[in-house]
């Protein structure tokens, strides 16, 4: 609780006419500030008058030096009234600012040069009451405004969980207030986690955290309200109503999502009508599944993007008999990683030899030898593209590559 020493001068005066200044702030509110001159005059003659009248009466309180916790506890809940209606923190705290230059013109309108000690501290208790009032209203619109932003967040997450189960949503829409679209972009993403060494000053818990907080404040900004989405510090399903973006949008929105992240995001877009949400996430995951594990670049994929890649993936004796291909290569991992590593920057033996730090000599050396024991020739066309092949098979018959496997 917060008063200020009892000062009968006659200076503080205007403060004290209640119904007069109460009149001249309301009159000055709507003429000078935005959002009360969009109120109709029910809430002017009632809501903006009652706060005004009650600030005022807090002030004349401390004054006197009373203790007014009743009166900024009714500050305090008309402050979150503020909150859930959505008016603008700054429109409010600019409101108290006026009214308090105001109350200053009020004060010291009669003022003289001898009164300038009294001026002097009648601006410290002013400042004073401005500090209590403004961090009572904003304490209190904060609290709500976090309160309101967690009941959505929940809400959004109980439709999300059940649009993906294939679940009636209806009822829950309509309870929470968001609309459901008839068809979806269904994107699976990863996030990948930030490499730290062995820094133990760096807790990658709390870095994973503070990443996953940028990803969905991008989120929120580029996709609005509409968009729908199960995160975690690694990834998950996002639910983008299908007329909010277009192609172009969508890699975009991923790329927008990276860069906000400070890593790399990788996602896998399916779409779908709305009843057929569960089985598209199914789908989108086992493609983002495939990407990771055969060291795709990040960015969108599409599932025309790589069909074939995804039937070579498909359980059965011909995945099984494509993965023994690439056997004799077993007790050669440097073989394979080049091999890998020449296949993902589309056979350029520059590239390759910086990326493995060796010569670019030392790479045809090596693909001469998975020639020699695979007998498939990785420079010519119909080898490649038996090892390629071999190479996606393997990535699901063994697990992850070899480079995740060592990382």
């Amino acid at each position: 609780m917060m008063t200020i020493p009892v000062d009968p001068a006659p200076m503080w005066q205007p403060l004290r006419d209640v119904r007069t200044l109460t009149g001249k702030l309301v009159g000055h509110f709507v003429d000078s500030v935005a959002t009360c001159r969009t109120l109709p005059g029910d809430a002017i003659s009632g809501d903006v008058t009652a706060v005004t009248r009650l600030c005022l009466e807090i002030v004349g309180g401390m004054l006197d030096g009373r203790d007014e916790t009743e009166r900024l506890n009714r500050l305090s809940i008309a402050a979150a009234g503020w909150a859930r209606e959505g008016v603008p923190i700054d429109t409010i705290l600019h409101a108290f600012h006026e009214g308090f230059r105001l109350g200053f013109d009020a004060v010291f309108a009669e003022a003289t040069h001898g009164d300038r000690a009294a001026m002097i501290e009648g601006f410290r208790r002013a400042v004073a009451m401005s500090d209590l009032l403004c961090t009572t209203v904003t304490r209190a619109y904060i609290r709500e405004h976090r309160d309101i932003a967690g009941e959505h967040h929940t809400a959004v997450h109980t439709l999300t969980s059940a649009l993906l189960a294939g679940q009636p949503t209806v009822t829950m829409a309509r309870e929470c207030g968001i609309s459901v679209a008839d068809a979806y972009s269904v994107l699976a993403l990863s996030i990948r986690r930030r490499a730290e060494g062995d820094d133990p000053r760096v807790n990658a818990a709390v870095a994973a955290r503070r990443t996953l907080r940028r990803v969905q404040a991008a989120l929120a900004h580029h996709g609005g309200d509409e968009v729908l989405s199960l995160l975690s510090v690694d990834g998950g399903t996002l639910l983008i109503p299908a007329d909010l973006m277009d192609s172009d949008a969508l890699d975009a929105l991923v790329a927008a999502l990276s860069r906000a992240a400070r890593v790399a995001v990788t996602g896998a877009l399916v779409p779908a009508n709305t009843e057929d949400i569960p089985a598209a996430a199914e789908r989108a995951h086992e493609l983002l599944d495939m990407v990771e594990r055969l060291d795709c670049a990040p960015g969108l994929y599409r599932f025309g993007d790589l069909a074939l890649e995804y039937q070579l993936t498909r359980p059965g004796p011909g995945r099984a008999r494509l993965g023994e291909l690439l056997a004799p290569l077993d007790n050669h991992p440097e073989l394979y990683e080049t091999l890998r590593v020449h296949i993902a920057n589309n056979m350029n033996r520059r590239r390759t030899a910086r990326l493995l730090h060796i010569h670019t000599n030392t790479v045809d050396y090596r693909l001469r030898r998975i020639a020699q024991l695979t007998g498939l020739d990785p420079t010519q066309g119909s080898g490649l593209w038996q090892l390629r092949s071999a190479m996606i098979a393997r990535s699901f018959h063994t697990g992850p590559t070899l480079e995740a496997r060592l990382a």
